[in-house]
């Protein structure tokens, strides 16, 4: 009987350890549940925003139009070349000086044209002698001739000789003036007010005719020499704005407005050139440099967000809107952005009126509630604290 009685009893003890064990891991997890509650509530506390937090979105001017490439590039600018075959005695400019119009670049050997311009000068000499002579000669027989003394033939052939004499003085005297312009373009000067862009020539170089002695531009002539897409030109008229970046200028846009198109399209490239003068007191004293900008051909009004205010997820762009005091993950549709004020445009997810948040975090969560604080309350925030930190002092 006692057998029995122990044996029930260790089948009561095993089933009650049993029934304990069972209920341990529906207790843990009941534990990790509510910590995991306490956490969410936690992450989805309420937000407080300032209104300088928020971006309401509003309807703005798009400027749209074709896209133009090119350089930088001075209108005014000469290509100095040696108009005579002379040894270069010196150059006087290094690249990037600066020279007034009439100053002196490059010095060319004149021996042999100096040379040339004394005996064109003899001869003007001689020849303006025997001019004077032969006028003698003319009078005399002229006057011999009216008194009876003197043969017709000999006035004749007297005048004769006073006409060769004249002809011979004015050929003496262009050759002179010839002389003259050769021995000057051996001194190279400066046609306008400009800088040196490049030297191309050395003391002792032998320069050719033809031959490239120095360049220089004006640089206050920059304008931007594009090219626009041959299918995109038929909207591309004089008198329209360009707003246009540099390349060496980062952060910094340019203005211009479009001076003339080329009427003729490349037969290579299919693209047509376009010239663009710059507008306003900003522009780049550099040439050759690459550009880049779009053509404000046509004017649309779109809804407009600022840049920070987008987050982009893949191909996906979203925005945190504000509704009924909580936040609102958007799906946006985004269009073409403004280069001159850097938001993008709006197509679908947005209207006007709406507030997004101005620079979104990353640990927000989808329909997390939203106070905004009024200035009053910022301020007494920001009154208590200083009070708090000037007491603890």
């Amino acid at each position: 009987m006692l057998r029995k009685t122990l044996i029930v009893l260790a089948v009561a003890s095993a089933l009650t350890a049993c029934g304990k064990s069972d209920k341990a891991p529906e207790a843990g997890k009941a534990s990790a549940t509510a910590k995991a509650d306490a956490k969410d509530e936690k992450k989805l506390a309420t937000l407080q925003i300032a209104p300088e937090d928020l971006v309401t979105v509003e309807s703005n001017a798009l400027a749209t139009g074709p896209v133009i490439t090119g350089s930088v590039q001075p209108e005014r600018k000469a290509d100095l070349r040696a108009e005579v075959g002379a040894v270069v005695m010196q150059v006087y400019k290094e690249n990037g000086e600066v020279v007034k119009k009439g100053d002196l670049l490059v010095r060319l050997d004149d021996t042999s044209l100096r040379d040339a311009m004394n005996s064109a000068q003899e001869a003007v000499r001689a020849s303006s002698q025997s001019l004077e002579q032969s006028e003698r000669m003319f009078q005399r027989n002229k006057t011999l001739r009216a008194s009876g003394m003197a043969s017709a033939q000999a006035l004749e052939d007297a005048e004769i000789r006073r006409n060769n004499a004249q002809s011979d003085l004015a050929a003496a005297k262009a050759r002179l003036v010839a002389a003259n312009q050769q021995l000057s373009r051996t001194l190279v000067r400066a046609p306008f007010d400009g800088i040196v862009s490049e030297r191309k020539v050395s003391n002792g170089d032998t320069a050719q005719i033809g031959k490239e002695l120095v360049k220089v531009v004006d640089p206050n002539s920059m304008r931007f020499e594009g090219r626009v897409s041959a299918d995109k030109v038929g909207i591309v008229k004089a008198g329209q704005s360009v707003l246009f970046a540099i390349n060496g200028y980062p952060g910094q846009n340019f203005s211009g407005k479009v001076k003339r198109v080329d009427p003729a399209a490349n037969p290579v490239t299919r693209q047509v050139e376009v010239l663009v003068d710059f507008t306003g007191n900003s522009q780049p004293r550099v040439a050759g440099l690459f550009a880049e900008g779009r053509i404000e051909a046509e004017t649309s009004s779109v809804l407009m967000v600022p840049e920070s205010a987008l987050i982009k997820q893949g191909d996906n762009t979203y925005a945190w809107k504000i509704k009924n005091n909580a936040l609102q993950k958007i799906t946006l549709g985004v269009g073409q952005r403004d280069a001159r004020s850097g938001n993008w445009a709006v197509q679908t997810g947005l209207a006007v009126g709406d507030q997004v948040l101005r620079a979104p975090g990353s640990g927000f969560r989808d329909g997390q509630k939203v106070e905004l604080q009024t200035p009053k309350a910022v301020a007494s925030a920001n009154g208590t604290a200083a009070a708090a930190v000037s007491k603890g002092n």
